[in-house]
């Protein structure tokens, strides 16, 4: 193993979990480009790694086929044998083709309608919190479970249920050399209940559509074509996923940011800015990677077709250049006007939930700022051990 790979590896260590950003500093200063061995790159430049989310000539392998022998439950295959995978791990004209079948359910319209949900939600949870509490047990986790389920449907004595499949997946999204059997092996199983239910759900909600976006993805066409039921499988595996783990962590990212900083007041006067200055500073996605489909160049360095990019998120956004000149991209500054950053990722791929997101978190940090404006950390975090997604398991907080 490189002594570049070594190093690597070490920026994921449990022991820099609560704060990394000091190691990818010096990593990207250092190696904004990085060979770490043959056909493997890691890449921590924010104009690098913008280069490898928008260039054509980065994308995805194409599906494998898969031997019956060897599927499983929780693997959807065509009628070919190819494993059907959601739309934001395929390249065009796949990837076109279903990401135009799922935004024509998934419409803006969809996600407003829930905006006085989402008020009344938030409200009603940090009311009911004591004044000593774990903000992500009382709010953080809650809320974006109860609206990705309100948006799909999903009846309310199985939302529970819900957040626990959703929970269990997202740990096995680090990349393999981060991953254990007492992460993937619950992960499948989740997965594969996940499955199950959801196929059953679908059925009925053809029988019987509602209002909900799981009836929209059902009955969604565009010029005859539709979603096979492996397709619509692996697309709410990603909107659960996408749709919870990740909001949950963008609230709790952000109101520890705010806590350590001066404290909520900037939530109240300009939530829009906390929301993209949490996310450029502390962003809920780490990590992404890439495969080459053709030769190319990254930075200085030539990449061969099927090489893999590992873009580090994380360290890409503190790069100084995601913002003006004399801006010092380690701070923490929610009254900044936003400046650029790769959290909902860019080109093609650019995240579909994007404004649900936000719109959540601005909710959260706006109405935290006003109904318990002294809140105040009680005590040390806890940081989940994942690498992927970076969130918080609890965060003690008074008010």
């Amino acid at each position: 193993m490189s002594a570049e790979m070594q190093e690597f590896f070490a920026l994921f260590g449990a022991e820099r979990r609560p704060d990394p950003y000091p190691h990818y500093r010096r990593w990207r200063e250092r190696l904004p480009v990085a060979l770490l061995a043959e056909g493997m790159f890691a890449v921590s430049g924010l104009a690098e790694a913008t280069q490898v989310l928008r260039d054509p000539a980065f994308g995805h392998p194409e599906p494998e086929y898969l031997d019956p022998a060897d599927r499983r439950p929780d693997q959807p295959v065509d009628e070919s044998g190819r494993v059907v995978r959601a739309f934001l791990s395929l390249n065009p004209p796949d990837h076109t083709r279903l990401r135009r079948l799922v935004a024509k359910a998934f419409t803006p319209r969809m996600v407003e309608r829930l905006a006085p949900r989402i008020d009344e939600i938030t409200v009603d949870l940090i009311d009911r919190a004591p004044s000593e509490f774990d903000l992500m047990t009382a709010l953080a986790k809650p809320l974006p479970v109860e609206v990705i389920a309100e948006l799909l449907g999903v009846p309310l004595d199985d939302r529970e249920q819900f957040a626990e499949w959703s929970h269990a997946m997202a740990r096995a999204l680090d990349p393999p050399f981060l991953q254990s059997p007492e992460t993937v092996e619950p992960a499948v199983r989740a997965r594969q209940s996940f499955i199950a239910y959801f196929r059953e759900l679908a059925a009925k909600r053809r029988s019987e559509p509602g209002e909900d976006l799981l009836s929209a993805l059902v009955a969604v066409s565009d010029a005859g074509d539709v979603l096979s039921e492996g397709e619509l499988l692996v697309t709410l595996t990603l909107l659960l996923i996408a749709g919870h783990e990740t909001t949950t962590n963008l609230i709790g990212n952000g109101v520890l940011a705010l806590l350590r900083h001066d404290g909520l007041g900037p939530a109240a006067a300009a939530p829009d800015r906390v929301v993209e200055e949490v996310l450029r500073y502390d962003s809920p996605v780490q990590l992404t990677s890439r495969t080459a489909v053709r030769d190319t160049t990254l930075g200085a360095l030539p990449v061969p077709a099927g090489s893999q990019a590992i873009v580090l998120i994380g360290a890409a956004n503190r790069d100084p250049a995601s913002g003006p000149e004399a801006f010092d991209s380690e701070a923490f500054d929610p009254a900044r006007v936003p400046g650029k950053h790769l959290a909902f990722g860019q080109g093609i791929h650019f995240c579909l939930g994007a404004p649900l997101a936000r719109l959540e978190a601005r909710v959260v940090f706006r109405e935290l700022a006003r109904r318990r404006p002294d809140l105040a950390l009680n005590g040390t975090p806890a940081w989940n051990p994942t690498t992927t997604l970076r969130g918080l398991a609890t965060l003690p907080v008074r008010s």
